[in-house]
């Protein structure tokens, strides 16, 4: 692959996104200088819209999807365009299966305005938008979820153990996959639901194929999207299966690995 990229998709934290929450001036740069060449900016996340404004922020362009693939959202104006969501009688049947076959589990569900836990779902970041939590999270489902987050607060499991497990039960109706090793967290999303679809079709709206795209990420909600775009790169320091995905590999998030690649494929032809 000899040109330029007419898309670049990026994961946030743990890509360009430090695990303490900054971006480097040298990442903004060669995105804006990006954007400048006219090349379509996605910024593609487990986030909710509801923690987007330091993105917004930061670069004032782009675009976004978000919750794993299953949001597509307008960056700039702070609007979801559409989503893709998860029934309440996939919900209830999700939160059945796993309570049998994964008793240490509690839960939390997630639409972009409303997110609801369970008292035994310790949460790492949200607590201000739930800091009461309900003893069963069946009570909460009444409508159509982005997210169903399942975690193991005592950490029984890992993240991978979580995901192999709830993969087996739930295969049939739900995406499940996960962000994070440093946490046994889960997140669930509706069936077919990815980064990568979610990719696919915002490139095929633009007329581009994978061969247009570049991507980059580090955990395996993007291993879907690692997959599907003909360049992309794993973080050197990302999950061990990232590699397996990704047609390369980009130095850490702190060593500014995207910003340093995207440097080398914006100084190719058009």
């Amino acid at each position: 692959m000899s040109k330029r990229p007419k898309l670049i998709a990026t994961d946030l934290d743990g890509t360009i996104v430090s695990h303490k929450g900054v971006i480097s001036q040298r990442t903004i740069d060669v995105f804006t200088r990006a954007r400048d060449l006219g090349v379509h900016v996605f910024f593609v996340t487990g986030r909710p819209p509801r923690w987007m404004g330091e993105i917004r922020e930061a670069f004032g362009f782009g675009e976004a999807i978000c919750c794993n693939g299953a949001m597509l959202y307008d960056l700039m104006n702070d609007a979801v365009l559409e989503e893709w969501m998860i029934s309440v009688d996939e919900q209830l049947e999700v939160v059945r299966r796993m309570r049998i076959a994964m008793p240490e589990m509690s839960f939390a569900v997630e639409s972009n305005d409303h997110y609801h836990r369970e008292i035994a779902y310790v949460p790492k970041w949200d607590v201000g938008l739930d800091n009461v939590g309900i003893n069963k999270i069946e009570d909460a489902i009444k409508r159509p979820a982005l997210k169903i987050l399942g975690r193991c607060s005592n950490h029984e499991f890992t993240s991978d153990e979580m995901v192999e497990v709830a993969n087996r039960e739930l295969k049939d109706i739900v995406t499940v996959t996960h962000s994070t090793s440093r946490d046994s967290l889960i997140e669930i999303s509706a069936l077919n639901i990815s980064k990568g679809t979610a990719l696919a079709m915002m490139a095929k709206r633009l007329g581009l194929t994978a061969d247009d795209c570049v991507s980059f990420g580090d955990n395996p909600n993007d291993f879907s999207m690692l997959q599907w775009t003909a360049r992309s790169y794993a973080m050197s320091d990302g999950h061990p299966d990232a590699p397996l995905f990704a047609k390369g590999v980009a130095e850490a998030c702190t060593a500014d690995g995207v910003a340093k690649i995207i440097e080398e494929l914006l100084d190719l032809p058009a």
